[in-house]
């Protein structure tokens, strides 16, 4: 599992914020897992599960708010893969989540059969 440790993501599209604050805020989340997944060596065979876990100290979302929260941390995947996030032919994306510290773990599972 790839951790990003103290990566605050926001509560997905429930957050009540100016357009470009959510903007430059999805950036520099995209633009951290970006970055980490540049240090990983090697990617995974396509296809592929994408399993995203989002680690933050509260009761935690509804499904649709966690995967909106977890939006930046997805495209930059994608993009590292060189697929598009709506190709669910090629990769299709799990959301989890744990209460813990802050963080966003990025986990990698061979197609189901």
């Amino acid at each position: 599992m790839i951790l990003l440790p103290d990566l605050r993501t926001a509560p997905g599209m429930n957050v009540r914020e100016h357009y470009m604050v959510r903007a430059k805020r999805v950036k520099a989340e995209k633009e951290r897992a970006a970055w980490e997944l540049a240090r990983w060596a090697a990617k995974p065979p396509i296809p592929c599960v994408v399993v995203l876990t989002r680690f933050a100290p509260s009761n935690g979302l509804d499904d649709d708010n966690l995967a909106g929260s977890l939006k930046g941390v997805r495209d930059a995947v994608a993009d590292w893969l060189g697929v598009n996030d709506r190709d669910r032919s090629r990769v299709r994306y799990l959301y989890e989540q744990q209460r813990a510290g802050w963080g966003v773990g990025i986990e990698f599972k061979g197609w189901p059969a």
